[in-house]
């Protein structure tokens, strides 16, 4: 996941109307362009496509396929052009609500799919699909050097449909195959209880930054009376983070009134995101690790500038851009950095991470137990409570 703006209203179409309009003096006038900025040799491509191809080729796919190739040409993996399916799907994710198996992928490697984890009670999850487990093939698709957004959409669909999945598991040197039916995935982004064995220690887990997570971090709060608790452990461990104004939202609970972010454009203007004076002001640690990306990390960049709270674990991901969302025509989108962001300290994290206050790492292979259910705890969830209860005496 990304940090995103989203424009909604209005639409940006210039990038689309520049091609059409190229397009549309070609087909229909036969006239050439003077090759001004290179637009002679986009036109004179369009004309060896119409008269010389040997299959037919619509405006649309041109339009489509131009409009994709000026975003990759950037080089920026987060910048992509999105068609109507692909950005129904995006703003589905946002809000928490979507077809598909239940299945998220790992940041680590963009070119290979590695089951970050399942979603709790979803398709994947029922079939025993494991973290660490690496998706080989989706139906007759090999996934070898496939994009991560192009494999998503192939696993989402529509609720009732099948997909197979060929996956490689690294414990047993094996690879399977599972059927798996689509069913509507509602992904609720914040779980919080009482730590286990510690009645007066708060646990809440944040996994993405949806458009509702917000609320749902007001509503946990309040239904778990969080007031009557001495601490709080926030664990924000595989969060990829999502939508920036969430992030900012969460943030304003864990430091008090001032800036959570700056948020820095490409002239240099600059954006104060500020909290909104609802700091809960309680003893706390925050749990953080290399999959800890994005908003994930505004929220703890924060917390850290503050000293708010104590970092425990390995130093996040390191992506300190900012995405914003720009609508097109027939339902598309483009997606672009746009921004870079800043911490409270005006601290640049892209492609730096946050280091925590204390270092704990995990065994290789050992699961973190987030939400955990017993007393079982992993290395980095133990030394956040040995900390805590430190904080407390």
């Amino acid at each position: 996941m990304q940090e995103w703006n989203i424009k909604r209203v209005a639409k940006h179409v210039g990038v689309v109307f520049l091609i059409f309009s190229v397009l549309f003096t070609t087909l229909v006038g036969g006239v050439v362009i003077a090759n001004v900025d290179n637009l002679g040799r986009f036109v004179r491509v369009v004309q060896l496509i119409r008269h010389d191809y040997l299959e037919n080729a619509t405006t649309t796919q041109l339009v489509e396929g131009a409009t994709k190739g000026i975003v990759e040409v950037l080089g920026d993996p987060y910048s992509t052009y999105m068609n109507a399916k692909e950005n129904t799907e995006l703003f589905q994710i946002l809000e928490g609500k979507f077809g598909g198996i239940g299945i998220v992928l790992s940041l680590k490697d963009p070119k290979k799919l590695v089951v970050l984890r399942p979603i709790k009670n979803s398709p994947a999850s029922k079939a025993g699909i494991q973290s660490g487990d690496v998706v080989s093939k989706i139906d007759d698709t090999e996934t070898a050097g496939m994009e991560q957004d192009k494999a998503v959409g192939l696993m989402r669909g529509d609720p009732g449909t099948k997909v197979n999945l060929a996956l490689y598991r690294e414990s047993t040197n094996k690879t399977f195959t599972v059927s798996l039916t689509r069913e509507n995935i509602t992904v609720p982004t914040v779980d919080g209880q009482a730590l286990p064995g510690h009645s007066d220690i708060a646990y809440i887990s944040i996994s993405q930054f949806g458009s509702e997570t917000g609320t749902e971090l007001k509503d946990t709060l309040n239904t778990m009376d969080i007031k009557k608790f001495k601490g709080l452990i926030l664990d924000m461990r595989y969060n990829h983070g999502g939508e920036l104004n969430a992030a900012v939202q969460v943030a304003s609970y864990f430091i008090p009134e001032g800036p959570v972010v700056y948020i820095v454009d490409k002239q240099g203007n600059v954006d104060t995101k500020m909290s909104t004076g609802t700091y809960l002001g309680m003893p706390m640690v925050v749990l953080v690790n290399e999959e800890s990306a994005s908003a994930a990390e505004i929220v703890a960049g924060a917390i850290k500038d503050k000293a708010t709270a104590t970092l425990v674990g390995v130093k996040t991901f390191g992506k300190g851009i900012v995405q914003t969302i720009f609508p097109l025509d027939m339902g598309t989108s483009v997606k672009l950095t746009t921004a870079k962001y800043l911490t409270p300290n005006k601290v640049d994290i892209h492609k730096k991470g946050i280091e925590p206050d204390i270092k704990v790492e995990l065994n290789k292979g050992q699961p973190a137990t987030i939400s955990p259910q017993d007393t079982n705890f992993d290395p980095q969830l133990q030394k956040a409570l040995l900390t805590l209860q430190g904080k407390l005496k």
